[in-house]
């Protein structure tokens, strides 16, 4: 592996009047320079994004996207559900490994079978955060490279340079909204419950817990799913993740 590369790469510093093309071009170089075939870095989407907002670079092999969407590979990918429980980069192994009881596992199988006969043997997964949780993701995949946690640590600072770099020169409006400042006025008791909820405790068991009733357990509920804009208690558990209010 080129890690001089890697260095070369956080070292550069992006001129502002540098455009997208040419950060692409550096990133494409950086990931072919340590071995990897294909890569894609993508945007966190959101419910209303559209595929072409949500690609800032990369490539697959022909025929794979096709493919991909034909199984409805998205609704049990394992590489990708594991997001949800990382904050730092993984290899493709470990989210397969991690689900090896979900019902879906055997489709989970399948999928990393064909995956291999389109030529992705092996990848990682690099999800970038910011202040208001995931925001971004980018894989590395084709013939398997081993990486060191020393190795590892660096495709991650990576992953944020490129990925924050090349979202500024694309949409910079994107890039001031999803870097500001998260404004979240929870109170003691509010953060409480809301750590308790993500052990998925209830209301009478958080009630117990905290010496309050669990009509009063819900009043507080009421409030964290507005101030979350939240639909229900577990969309509040996932929000608060991403943002880093629960672990």
């Amino acid at each position: 592996m080129n890690l001089n590369a890697i260095l070369q790469f956080l070292d550069a510093k992006r001129n502002e009047e540098e455009g997208a093309e040419s950060i692409r071009a550096r990133i494409r170089n950086v990931i072919n320079e340590l071995g990897f075939d294909y890569f894609t870095l993508v945007r966190q989407p959101g419910p209303e994004s559209q595929a072409s907002d949500i690609m800032l670079e990369g490539k697959w092999p022909k025929g794979w996207p096709e493919l991909y969407v034909k199984r409805k590979y998205a609704t049990i990918d394992p590489v990708i559900r594991y997001l949800g429980h990382s904050q730092r980069g993984y290899r493709w192994r470990e989210p397969i490994a991690a689900f090896k009881d979900d019902p879906q596992h055997k489709r989970m199988e399948r999928m990393m079978v064909d995956a291999r006969r389109f030529g992705l043997e092996d990848g990682y997964v690099f999800p970038v955060h910011g202040r208001r949780g995931l925001v971004g993701v980018l894989t590395v995949a084709g013939r398997p490279v081993d990486l060191s946690p020393a190795q590892m640590a660096m495709m991650d600072a990576m992953a944020k340079k490129a990925f924050w770099e090349l979202l500024e020169a694309t949409d910079p409006d994107a890039h001031e909204r999803i870097s500001r400042p998260v404004s979240l006025p929870l109170t003691r008791r509010e953060m409480e419950t809301l750590e308790y909820l993500g052990y998925g405790m209830t209301s009478n068991e958080m009630g117990a817990t905290l010496g309050l009733s669990a009509h009063t357990v819900d009043w507080y509920m009421n409030g964290i799913q507005d101030k979350l804009h939240a639909k229900n208690r577990h969309h509040v558990v996932a929000i608060a993740f991403r943002l880093g209010l629960i672990s």
